[in-house]
């Protein structure tokens, strides 16, 4: 029988984590589907479909390229960094504004979104610095180094403003120290930092950000307002029962009561749609696919690799947990969508391009 390489690399890819997101993709696509019929113009269900594949195929070529041009060239991580910096503070010259962020360049029929760019080079680079020193971290410098990497886009990210976006990076950064091995007294000041911050940020909140907070705290404050988005994420939830009403028949979605059904609040959508059923089984595949990306990180050849891939991993995993609490109302409305579910063409082929990195880095393991 006839070597093929093309195939024996295909072989090799992590299938399971590939048929998680083929779960995701199918529920992304049946609600957009349903979103489109409600707005009688389909070119965001087709949108999203074509980001899809271009996705996936981004993903399986950047398979082929070796993970190890992003550990041994620390010259490419700062020239990407830097790259992003730009991007991030010419939004606040040239970016469009939407819902209240001026976060997007909006090039045709396409937006660019250069948040989640900014977010996978912050992981690798990230991972490089703490694989340099994994035997310093008892040194406090290196969370307040590392810390600089972390302020410069929050600053311009808070400009914008968009504080659901620097609460993941914030994440991802705490993440990734913990799993580094920083000291427990090291991560308790940052915990009390953070809440330090909060409290001073608080002044600086716009009128609407504080209304979410304050609604979260009492939904009854104000139903018709603040309090609005919350209400109907719940009825769209509690109605969909067992089974849900079939998708294209949500009474939520198709009567515009449920706001943003195809980004922020997709989630209510699906499940008011597909019942409780159908949540199972996309949180079923939420789990299966940061279980893949975590099992990656354990096998991982080296520190950098599995620092990547844990980045990643958190990344993921609390922004899916942050989007549905929030649609639970465990949480205030921050503005996050749900990855590889919500519609945004950035955001799905920045993740398959780092998925493509850890399909590279699963190639170098033995699972």
């Amino acid at each position: 029988m006839t070597y093929n390489p093309l195939f024996a690399h295909l072989k090799k890819l992590d299938w399971m984590l590939i048929g998680s997101i083929i779960v995701l993709m199918i529920f992304s696509c049946l609600s957009l589907y349903s979103y489109s019929l409600r707005e009688a113009n389909f070119l965001t269900f087709q949108k999203q479909i074509a980001f899809f594949f271009i996705g996936i195929f981004l993903m399986i070529g950047m398979s082929f390229i070796d993970w190890r041009i992003f550990k041994s060239h620390p010259y490419l991580l700062l020239v990407l960094y830097f790259i992003c910096l730009a991007l991030l503070a010419g939004l606040l010259m040239i970016g469009k504004t939407t819902r209240g962020i001026q976060g997007w360049y909006h090039l045709g029929l396409v937006s660019f979104n250069p948040i989640e760019l900014t977010k996978i080079v912050l992981i690798l680079l990230l991972a490089k610095y703490f694989s340099l020193r994994n035997t310093e971290m008892y040194n406090f410098k290196h969370v307040l180094i590392s810390g600089i990497y972390i302020l410069l886009p929050c600053i311009l990210i808070f400009m914008q403003p968009d504080f659901g976006s620097i609460l993941i990076i914030l994440l991802i950064w705490m993440g990734m120290l913990f799993v580094s091995g920083i000291k427990a007294r090291h991560f308790l000041i940052l915990c009390l930092a953070g809440v330090l911050c909060f409290s001073v940020l608080w002044g600086v909140l716009k009128n609407y950000q504080r209304e979410r907070i304050l609604t979260f705290v009492n939904p009854q404050v104000d139903n018709l307002s603040s309090g609005w988005n919350q209400q109907q994420t719940k009825i769209s939830i509690g109605s969909g029962g067992w089974t849900g009403k079939g998708f294209g028949n949500g009474t939520q979605v198709k009567l515009m009561f449920l706001p943003e059904p195809h980004t922020d609040f997709i989630f209510s959508a699906i499940a008011e749609e597909s019942g409780f059923l159908g949540v199972i089984i996309l949180l079923g595949a939420i789990l299966v696919f940061t279980w893949r990306i975590v099992l990656i990180a354990m096998a991982a050849p080296d520190n950098f690799s599995r620092l990547f891939a844990t980045g990643l991993a958190i990344a993921l995993f609390v922004q899916c947990f942050v989007n549905i609490a929030m649609n639970l109302s465990l949480l205030p409305i921050v503005g996050l969508p749900l990855p590889l579910v919500s519609y945004g063409g950035g955001s799905l082929i920045f993740t398959f391009l780092a998925l493509g990195i850890l399909q590279s880095i699963r190639l170098n393991e033995a699972i």
